[in-house]
């Protein structure tokens, strides 16, 4: 008779452990849901310097991003180039609208223009966005960027 009575109990108490951890992360005992928001991936933009005159407030025009939030961006360097003599080494502020903006730090050879930016967070639709791309050269006045990227998602 005791065995009828445990099997039931035992059932039960598993089918509440169950319900408890299921609902563990949602209630907040230290495991932080996957936000919808986080994603990873390459990056890959192509911009336009027709603006860009080496001088501080000099800026870039994003023509195609696969990140959609950086489509149409502008990407304003601080500093004049030539500052170390032959380099571009800038802070940069790329903004993709009013409120939608990130900071970050190029650094270019002149002699080959070519370099690296690292973009390390941002407000708006850029919020928690970091990347680290290589700059170069394609034709003209258009450049590369190529690398990674992350969003970091909400609790992170």
């Amino acid at each position: 008779m005791m065995t009828r009575k445990i099997v039931p109990n035992v059932a039960i108490a598993f089918a509440l452990a169950a319900t408890l951890a299921a609902l563990s992360p949602a209630v907040g005992i230290g495991v932080t849901p996957v936000s919808a928001a986080s994603r990873i991936g390459v990056l890959t933009v192509t911009k336009n310097c027709d603006h860009y005159d080496f001088t501080a407030g000099s800026f870039c025009t994003i023509t195609h991003s696969n990140v959609r939030e950086l489509k149409g961006a502008t990407v304003f360097y601080d500093q004049a180039a030539n500052t170390p003599a032959g380099m571009l080494d800038s802070n940069v502020v790329v903004v993709a609208g009013p409120g939608d903006w990130a900071v970050g730090r190029c650094t270019l050879d002149l002699s080959t223009f070519k370099g690296l930016c690292t973009l390390s967070d941002g407000v708006g639709r850029l919020a928690g966005f970091r990347a680290r791309v290589d700059v170069s050269p394609i034709q003209g006045l258009d450049f590369a960027w190529t690398g990674t990227y992350s969003f970091k998602g909400d609790g992170e």
